[in-house]
């Protein structure tokens, strides 16, 4: 009977253990890539080759005029005709990443290898004086500030980035803190060092095992990106601001994670925002519902530009200020103003638009575009508002200033508006007077919508009768090309905070990156037109203020 017991009890525990290791999410990815790392770029390299095919690359612009360009060498001429002569396996995934840290910052590139005698002669090839040295079954080859280690099977590039290194400042106000270039420093590090680490690195240190990128890493998407804000020594650079309203709060924790795909006729981006406890405590309590449409009926125009809408529950900005420890300070401010936290608190309802229409270009702007701005916001108590409205009068600026005849604010039971044009303010008031465009039923849904109308803008920004050929051709291309921006999210799913994106583009029926592609190559082809042209233009008046006039008797 004890047996038994013990065999169960046996049986249990590997049950248990096995439940555990294999609900917990992994991935191979970030195997390589330390912890504490920054900021990583995913490329899935199976579906951006399926989407477009390298010889679909060699068909743009840009690409054929480097073909014909004499100073390219033979070598890379190949390497453009095809990428497998470079030894690395393009069609599998890529791995960007940046590490910042008390020594400094560096950037790094892991992918797979096909021939790994076509890789070295490409290092060759790229750098003639670098060093090599065979170690634990990689060949290192390593320059001034970068190094290549790599295998028959995998290769690493670390190369020493730009960065800013903090200096200790005698001085107590942080704006003083002194920051100095981390290439003038004398503890640069050695990168054929960093990729040894990197590829010694223990797999529990790794990215491996982190389960937010593990999830994002299987997501479906061309492309994956990871932003960690603590690692980019945010506290550092903040000095003592940081520690003493608790802006830790803020960043630690602070992951933004995102994915990218190519479709037919759009981009889209979906990103998700992570925080630590407290700040997801405050997400989980006082995120918004959603926006408010009826704000977006009101706008006084068809001609929008872009707006942008947020829905929130204003108790969430007082419990912030508390978590950050600047709800005294917040208050000692407002009190001399005439208001408090709990005024402000009351008197929004919760809701906020931006808006930018009817843009135009004219002589009384200096061919600069301007355009209505409108600002609207939902109010809660009509009494506590218009402590702030009177806060805001006392203080001056816009809402104080008598010559400020450009400006225009106003209220009704519902809204405050403040614009740049009072006939909008008063026809915002008003009430919705135009057809509901077409464009607000994608965005609204969340806590968060926008949208930016490409199509409008470019419209009115045409090239003037005296514009180049080359101005005028990627106006046309940029026309023709850009339809318009919808976002919409906020809402609280799963731990963090979602948001789409989807820039749309006028051809629907085509894959969006062979889009760019073609774009690309066409706009950077009329660039280098328009700058061999100018140089041209350069070089001949030089000449014609350098040499001597003829003198006639």
């Amino acid at each position: 009977m004890q047996k038994r017991i013990y065999s169960f009890s046996a049986i249990a525990f590997m049950a248990v253990l096995l439940f555990t290791s294999c609900s917990k999410k992994t991935n191979k990815q970030g195997r390589y890539i330390p912890e504490t790392v920054a900021a990583v770029m995913h490329i899935n390299g199976e579906s951006l080759n399926a989407k477009l095919p390298w010889e679909e690359i060699k068909k743009n612009d840009l690409f054929a005029e480097m073909q014909k360009d004499s100073s390219i060498s033979g070598f890379s001429k190949s390497i453009l005709d095809n990428p497998a002569n470079t030894g690395v396996n393009v069609k599998a995934d890529i791995l960007l990443f940046y590490v910042s840290d008390s020594t400094g910052s560096y950037a790094a590139l892991e992918g797979a290898i096909t021939d790994d005698a076509k890789f070295k002669s490409m290092l060759l090839e790229s750098n003639k004086n670098g060093k090599e040295i065979v170690k634990d079954g990689y060949t290192y080859f390593s320059s001034d500030k970068n190094c290549v280690a790599y295998n028959k099977e995998r290769f690493f590039a670390a190369m020493e980035t730009s960065d800013y290194n903090y200096i200790s400042n005698p001085l107590p106000i942080p704006l003083d803190t002194a920051y100095t270039d981390a290439s003038t420093t004398t503890n640069k590090r050695d990168m054929s060092t960093v990729a040894s680490q990197l590829i010694s690195l223990a797999e529990n240190k790794s990215m491996a095992n982190n389960e937010k990128f593990s999830a994002l890493i299987a997501s479906k998407g061309d492309a994956h990106f990871w932003l960690n804000a603590k690692y980019f020594d945010v506290a550092k650079k903040l000095g003592a601001m940081a520690s003493m309203v608790n802006l830790s709060k803020l960043y630690d924790g602070a992951i933004t994670v995102g994915t990218l795909n190519f479709e037919n006729g759009k981009i889209d981006i979906d990103t998700k925002s992570y925080g630590g406890k407290e700040i997801t405590d405050l997400y989980k309590n006082y995120n918004g519902t959603g926006i408010d449409k009826t704000m977006l009926q009101n706008i006084p125009s068809q001609n929008v530009a872009g707006v942008f809408a947020f829905n929130f529950k204003p108790a969430g900005i007082k419990e912030l200020l508390k978590l950050l420890n600047m709800d005294g300070l917040v208050n000692l401010g407002a009190a001399q103003a005439g208001f408090n936290l709990d005024d402000f608190v009351k008197a929004n309802k919760g809701d906020i638009l931006i808006a930018a229409t009817d843009v135009k270009v004219d002589s009384t702007s200096f061919g600069q575009p301007t355009a209505k701005i409108i600002f609207a916001t939902s109010i809660g108590d009509k009494t506590s508002f218009n402590k702030i409205i009177d806060a805001g009068k006392k203080f001056g600026g816009v809402l104080g200033s008598t010559g400020a005849e450009k400006f225009a604010f106003n209220t009704n039971e519902k809204h405050f508006v403040f614009s740049n044009d009072k006939e909008s303010t008063d026809k915002f008031l008003a009430g919705s007077t135009v057809a509901a465009p077409s464009y607000i039923d994608k965005i609204v849904g969340g806590p968060f919508g926008g949208y930016v109308n490409f199509q409008y803008v470019l419209g009115i920004m045409k090239p003037n009768k005296d514009a180049d050929s080359a101005s005028i051709a990627m106006y046309n291309a940029s026309h023709k090309m850009w339809d318009n921006m919808i976002l919409n999210g906020g809402n609280f799913k799963d731990g963090g905070i979602t948001q789409h994106w989807e820039i749309n583009m006028i051809d629907k029926t085509t894959n969006s990156l062979k889009q760019l592609n073609t774009y690309v190559g066409f706009m950077s082809a009329m660039q280098k037109k328009q700058s061999i042209a100018f140089n041209n233009r350069w070089m001949d008046e030089d000449v014609m203020k350098t040499e001597p006039t003829a003198i006639t008797p």
